[in-house]
């Protein structure tokens, strides 16, 4: 029988302790945290932190870094000025014969993984990355190659977009990137190299790509270039 002089409610509690959500367990953690630090010390913190992310979001946004991860528009990729000869190559393969019924392949088609949405936007997004600290830290090559991930890839997509031809029409059988690299053989583009991008292109090899490729405007804005101009 229960004590008369304890409510039930108390004496349930005392029973079976309550314990601290997750985002109670965070609160506390911050505001211990925070009563570690002085009023000076949290305000340069504060402003530190507002010139990171300022000066960040200005670097995606010259980057057109939107542009990537929004949309499936070729012109993208020419962001980047090393890509214009891959660009101007595409355009007039019959990959880059894009229509209303959807016959060609844009550069997201061949290049990225398509089994599901997170392992498509996670590779677009490491990929995109890389890319960028290769071109910022000037360390890509005048032609460029595909790497072994890449390469696995653009032959997925290969088998993926002309299965009716590799399963029906040739009758010889196929096998995979992976397998190509185990067991030997040929991979898609030993025989097929000229289809996309026209052999091996670099900027010296296409000196007319940039009259072919629609180069995106300067992201300054016009005031500010009125402004420099003057100046």
């Amino acid at each position: 029988m229960l004590p008369v002089s304890i409510p039930i409610y108390d004496y349930i509690c005392k029973l079976k302790p309550t314990e601290m959500s997750v985002v109670e367990k965070t609160k506390a953690s911050i505001r211990k945290l925070t009563g570690l630090l002085s009023y000076r010390q949290k305000v340069g913190l504060l402003v530190i932190a507002g010139v990171v992310c300022g000066l960040g979001g200005l670097f995606m946004y010259l980057l057109r870094a939107h542009t990537y991860f929004v949309g499936d528009d070729p012109s993208a990729c020419v962001n980047c000025h090393i890509m214009t000869p891959y660009y101007a190559t595409w355009s007039h393969s019959s990959h880059g014969r894009i229509d209303d019924q959807k016959n060609g392949a844009t550069c997201n088609d061949c290049h990225v993984p398509h089994q599901n949405l997170a392992y498509y936007y996670g590779f677009k997004a490491l990929d995109g990355m890389k890319h960028t600290a290769y071109f910022v830290g000037r360390m890509e090559h005048q032609a460029i190659k595909a790497e072994r991930l890449t390469g696995q890839v653009v032959m997925d997509n290969c088998i993926r977009c002309h299965t009716q031809l590799n399963t029906e029409f040739v009758k010889t059988g196929r096998m995979g990137y992976m397998q190509q690299q185990a067991q030997g053989g040929k991979v898609c583009w030993d025989c097929h190299r000229n289809v996309p991008h026209g052999g091996m292109n670099s900027l010296m090899a296409t000196p007319n790509a940039e009259g072919v490729t629609p180069l995106p405007p300067s992201p300054v804005p016009e005031w500010l270039q009125n402004l420099l101009s003057e100046k």
